[in-house]
């Protein structure tokens, strides 16, 4: 039969294939052992194809692929390299402990307190110093209870507990669980704290406390209200302690808190924590308050009065401070002495002149010591400048006064001043001074500036800084030319 003959294609095919009408022959079947399916098994694991195999071995294909089917080896089954994971990490150093990374204003004062007002400027680190205390206090007390005071609900919760300085995210400090719905925190220790807002103080009448932190005092709706039921609630334990941070504003409110003597008053600018800003926030912040009356306030976090009768002004004393000359003519000591021991201060300021320039040097004012405690600061720092004298007013003890100076080992003479005017009527002519720029602050003397904007004819004291200011300059520039008020030496 011809392929001619076949009467279709694929007859025609088909008879090709088998071998033009020959009948067509079966391989010949290869035996296998079972070690050469093993190895069989083997190269085709490890990527061999089974045509591959087929040639290696003799055997056909189908046989390949059916017995590795029925033994179920496929090609994922190869040995794979073992996962090679990238080394551990190295764990994060420990954060350095608070105290060592604080700047001094940030640190809870030395001695007895009952009130720590730290006031600073924006970005001083207020919201940390804050949560450090109370997170250490909780610490300490395991039972204790304490008291989270903000303007709104909503600035404790976002600033004071969750916030990035706030309490549950203090590095190095077990972080404590907030438990919304209650509206209070709980420490590991067991400690509570609970959150309050000024908008709502009543809800603090009832409650008592162990501590309290009380966060942006002047921002409050209701200051003055506020704190008093507070200060009620602090009767837990044996040494309740309230820590305020604010921004300082001027009313009165803070100026009373200030005034306290059991109130220990730390502050700061924001340079103090430059090193935790950002460089674009403190250009941001010159930018938009340098050469303005709210510089001192924002910036250097000091108290600015902006009272038109006020002696000093904040423009008066923008661009006082400067640098210090390596000598001076004259170096005196000035004290205003306290009228007791009942924690009034006792304001001791260096200052030096040089041609027709004052340069003020030191604030050595100190607080709540005996008569011979102040004296012997005021010999301190007659030895440390190597002042030429001690000028001491004689209105609070007279001879006394140069009796007691005397006693603490005065190094040089020692010169009473009597004033017959008022404090404000003193402070004209220096404060004149101010503004025809003849005198420089070598130094930042917060606390002395903040009590010098703060003087005037209606306003209560304390001004014993200033007061000490104004003898010093009076006597350096003011008394030898007769410019200055009228004062009788003893």
């Amino acid at each position: 039969m011809s392929p001619g003959t076949i009467r279709n294609r694929a007859s025609a095919r088909k008879w090709q294939r088998c071998g033009g009408g020959k009948r067509a022959t079966r391989a010949k079947r290869v035996h296998v052992s079972e070690d050469a399916w093993l190895q069989i098994y083997d190269l085709y694991r490890n990527g061999s194809t089974a045509s591959r195999i087929v040639e290696l071995f003799g055997c056909t294909e189908d046989s390949v692929r059916k017995r590795l089917y029925v033994n179920g080896v496929t090609k994922r089954d190869a040995a794979k390299p073992p996962i090679v994971f990238p080394p551990e990490p190295e764990p994060p150093p420990p954060p350095p402990p608070w105290t060592d990374i604080a700047h001094p204003a940030q640190l809870p004062p030395k001695g007895r307190w009952s009130t720590w007002l730290f006031q600073g400027g924006r970005g001083a680190g207020k919201t940390r110093a804050g949560a450090e205390w109370l997170a250490e206090q909780a610490e300490k007390t395991p039972n204790g209870i304490f008291a989270l005071v903000g303007a709104t609900l909503h600035d404790v919760r976002e600033v004071m507990i969750e916030g990035p300085a706030g309490l549950m995210n203090l590095p190095g400090v077990a972080a404590p669980k907030f438990e919304s719905s209650r509206r209070r925190l709980v420490f590991p220790g067991g400690a509570l704290a609970y959150a309050f807002s000024a908008e709502e103080p009543r809800r603090l009448r009832g409650p008592q406390f162990d501590g309290a932190w009380a966060d942006e005092f002047c921002a409050w709706q209701n200051p003055r209200e506020t704190l008093q039921t507070l200060r009620l609630g602090l009767r837990r334990g044996s040494d309740p302690r309230l820590v305020v941070t604010t921004t300082p504003r001027p009313i009165p409110e803070l100026r009373g808190l200030r005034a306290e003597p059991s109130c220990v008053v730390t502050q700061a600018g924001s340079a103090a924590n430059a090193d935790n800003l950002s460089p674009r926030f403190l250009e941001g912040l010159l930018d938009l308050y340098a050469n303005t009356t709210l510089a001192a306030q924002e910036i250097e976090g000091m108290l600015v009065d902006g009272d038109a009768k006020a002696v000093w002004t904040a423009e008066t004393l923008l661009g006082v401070r400067g640098v210090r000359p390596e000598s001076f003519d004259r170096i005196i000591v000035a004290v205003d002495p306290p009228a007791g021991t009942n924690g009034s201060a006792c304001g001791i300021i260096v200052a030096g002149r040089r041609g027709k320039r004052g340069y003020v040097l030191a604030d050595r004012s100190v607080a709540g010591l005996s008569p011979l405690g102040w004296a012997t600061r005021v010999s301190e720092a007659a030895r440390d400048w190597a002042a030429h004298a001690i000028v001491a007013e004689a209105n609070q003890g007279g001879d006394m006064v140069r009796a007691t100076l005397a006693t603490a080992g005065a190094p040089c003479t020692i010169d009473l001043v009597r004033a017959h005017i008022g404090k404000r009527g003193r402070a004209t002519p220096v404060s004149a001074l101010y503004e025809r720029g003849r005198v420089t602050h070598c130094g930042a003397f917060v606390q002395l500036e903040e009590e010098m904007m703060a003087l005037d004819a209606n306003r209560d004291g304390p001004f014993d800084r200033a007061d000490a200011l104004v003898w010093a300059l009076t006597v350096l520039l003011l008394d030898e030319t007769g410019e200055g008020p009228w004062l009788r030496r003893l």
